[in-house]
């Protein structure tokens, strides 16, 4: 396949909106990609070079970029800055530029989607003296043969500034399409990516064996990190007992980031929520991994955070994420040292262990995290009354954690999927609404006054509908913001800026500017209401969503450590809603 091709495809997608009409020009795309092209067809399409495990970046920034469309087309970098301002979109710049060419194609060579690929695997390879220039040489020796339309997605690709709307449970879908006609593949589709989240080889897999392979070819692996499983949440210790028979172990909830370990020996490697590999942030935690986890190879899930011993006190998320950082990390260990709190196991000496019940999980886990110092399992008991559970709770609470999630004994760890064999409370409800959101950013506003000085005013945010596979709008966000934040919600926000509403976003207000869906943000708000303005669980002319809400974090704006797809989604916003109003009217009764 041509590369002129797949880039004829991206500039459809592009053009729309329905998530059904991008099913099919997926589907239509998937199929004229032969079986040694799907792979990179479908990275490509997903912006990224390989799966987020393997840690493979492009590193050029919009600068090299800017200086490989002038060599490539004889305009100086001045012009292309110039022409990139006044578009705000490197890749339409580009292709502007690439119409106006001062330099004539000496070759009649046509990319191939592989050879485009390829290169940009050579691309993120350079590094060390003189990489720099390398990078920018190989970048303009691509946009010297290719057409304007090309020229615009292989400038944005390394860019990471595709912005097709097509997310990973649209190729799916494709794929699905494309192995078997219809969409009864999708499902073992998913619980391969669940298990594997390495989303070319699957589509490679599909289109060279078919179902069979998909199916049977990719289960447990160490060191290719599983999605976590997710937890649904109910309001009342008696609601959560009674979904799990009355019986469940509770676990303690911390407010730290996800870490999930693989140990084959002394190689240890460890995964963010994200599926990134963070193993080279917390020496720390590797080294405790070797000394303290007696096994020979284990897959284990469990939350970091920093512990402060000489006082026995969990520091809050806003210290903890301060040790994610790739710099100045000795000072850090040693202010801050961390503690791994295990909460599941996955894999134990080459046994998979995701399809026993919890119960078994649990008492391995405990077994093997004996006389660990640094990696210990997470507090736990187990609940046969609402007051056990609710006493827990409230002990939890005490001790400066976000609370607990109750777990069922008898289910398996379900990689990527949001049970009620996992149910968290994380406080009380009160009639009002007292927990947090995460939610995705997909627009904002200018502002009045100081804050059209930062250019940056407010966010325009949404919940994540996962039968749609769209982003849907709940509230408009304008307070609750420091200084600090706008500056760095501004510069980020900035470059992924558009005057057209993304694809995969559902919308019926409008921002200053619309953005890719790529950034999530923690919201506190009073209350969930009923808005005819936005799209979250919409019904007619009515969705929801939130009352006075404000930003939450001292420090970064952003929550790095979650994907778009694991935001709030338009299905918790519809629970918590019902359940506000439930604690709403036994209040009024008790009164």
């Amino acid at each position: 396949m041509l590369f002129k091709e797949l880039a004829s495809y991206y500039e459809k997608l592009e053009a729309v909106s329905s998530r059904l009409t991008m099913i099919d020009i997926m589907s239509e795309l998937l199929k004229k990609a032969k079986p040694d092209e799907i792979r990179n067809v479908v990275y490509i399409t997903q912006g990224i070079l390989a799966p987020p495990s393997e840690g493979v970046e492009f590193g050029m920034a919009e600068k090299m970029v800017e200086e490989s469309i002038a060599i490539s087309t004889g305009f100086t970098k001045e012009e292309v800055e110039k022409e990139y301002k006044k578009t705000g979109d490197m890749g339409i710049a580009a292709q502007n530029i690439k119409v106006k060419s001062r330099l004539k194609r000496i070759s009649s060579k046509e990319f191939t989607v592989n050879e485009v690929y390829d290169t940009m695997r050579k691309i993120a390879a350079t590094s060390g003296s003189g990489s720099k220039d390398i990078k920018v040489k190989l970048l303009a020796s691509l946009i010297t043969a290719s057409t304007p339309l090309e020229t615009k997605y292989i400038v944005k690709y390394p860019l990471d500034e595709l912005r097709l709307g097509v997310g990973d449970a649209t190729v799916i879908e494709a794929l699905s399409i494309v192995a078997t006609g219809d969409r009864k593949l999708k499902a073992a589709l998913e619980h391969a990516y669940n298990l594997n989240t390495d989303l070319g080889a699957i589509a490679e897999a599909a289109a060279k064996g078919g179902e069979k392979v998909v199916s049977s070819g990719f289960g447990l692996t160490l060191f290719k990190p599983v999605r976590p499983e997710l937890a649904e949440r109910l309001p009342t210790a008696e609601e959560i007992l009674e979904k799990m028979g009355g019986k469940a172990a509770v676990d303690q909830k911390y407010d730290g980031f996800r870490v999930q370990v693989h140990k084959k020996g002394d190689k240890v490697k460890l995964f963010s929520r994200r599926l990134e590999d963070t193993t080279s942030m917390y020496p720390d935690l590797v080294e405790a991994v070797q000394k303290e986890i007696h096994a020979d190879s284990a897959i284990l899930d469990g939350e970091a955070l920093a512990y402060n011993e000489a006082t026995n006190e969990f520091l809050p998320f806003q210290a903890t994420i301060q040790r994610k950082r790739k710099h100045g990390l000795e000072k850090k260990i040693e202010e801050m040292p961390l503690k791994l709190f295990a909460f599941d196991l996955m894999y134990l000496d080459g046994k998979d262990m995701m399809n026993e019940p919890y119960h078994k999980r649990r008492e391995e886990l405990e077994k093997l995290l004996k006389n660990g110092k640094t990696i210990v399992t997470a507090g736990s008991i187990i609940a046969k009354t609402p007051k056990e559970l609710e006493d827990y709770f409230q002990s939890s609470i005490e001790a400066g954690l976000e609370g607990i999630i109750a777990k069922d004994l008898n289910s398996t760890y379900v990689a990527g999927a949001r049970k009620f064999s996992w149910i968290k409370l994380k406080r009380s409800y009160r009639g009002e609404l007292s927990d947090t959101l995460d939610l995705v950013i997909v627009g904002f506003y200018l502002g009045r006054g100081m804050r059209r000085e930062f250019g940056f005013g407010g966010l325009l945010c949404a919940t994540y509908n996962e039968k749609r596979d769209m982003f849907e709008t709940v509230s408009r966000i304008g307070s609750g913001f420091t200084e600090k934040q706008m500056v760095e919600l501004e510069s980020v926000l900035g470059k992924i800026k558009s005057k057209s509403k993304p694809a995969r976003v559902d919308a019926l207000v409008e921002p200053d500017f619309w953005v890719t869906p790529r950034y999530v943000v923690t919201i506190r708000a009073d209350e969930i209401t009923k808005s005819p303005m936005h799209t979250c669980g919409r019904e007619g002319d009515v969705g929801y969503a939130l009352r006075f809400p404000r930003l939450v974090g001292e420090n970064g704006a952003i929550r790095k450590d979650k994907s778009v797809e694991e935001a709030t989604t338009t299905k918790e916003v519809i629970e918590m809603y019902r359940q506000q109003k439930r604690v709403s009217l036994g209040n009024a009764a008790e009164k």
